[in-house]
């Protein structure tokens, strides 16, 4: 599958404009969500290739916003990457089990992002 539209997804207005630049500067197609309960929305409206997902937001959190998104039909499919500082193995695992595609600990660095970008 080619990555054409990334959704990017953090309540850290410097996070998100942080990855967004990152993934523009691989000639993607970014649009982004506040909390989790945009990403829901934003996924739905505009059907997004790929999805980088921070975890801790407020409304809903970014396992949470994952787990709706795998559970419905039309977007289950969406590899999700997330984004997050929660760094501790059992985070990680807790990730795969929501059905997360991928992992990046906060700080990352461009090669981090890219390397996801284009690979899913």
């Amino acid at each position: 599958m080619t990555v054409k539209k990334v959704l990017c997804v953090d309540d850290s207005h410097t996070d998100l404009v942080n990855i967004q630049k990152i993934v523009i500067g691989t000639g993607r197609f970014v649009v982004t969500a506040a909390n989790g309960k945009e990403a829901i929305e934003m996924t739905k409206s505009e059907k997004p290739d790929l999805i980088f997902m921070d975890v801790n937001m407020p409304d809903m959190d970014g396992f949470a916003a994952t787990r709706a998104l795998k559970k419905d039909p039309m977007t289950k499919d969406i590899p999700i990457v997330f984004v997050t500082s929660k760094d501790q193995k059992a985070d990680k695992m807790w990730g795969q089990m929501q059905g997360g595609s991928g992992y990046v600990v906060k700080p990352y660095t461009p090669d981090d992002i890219v390397r996801f970008v284009n690979t899913l």
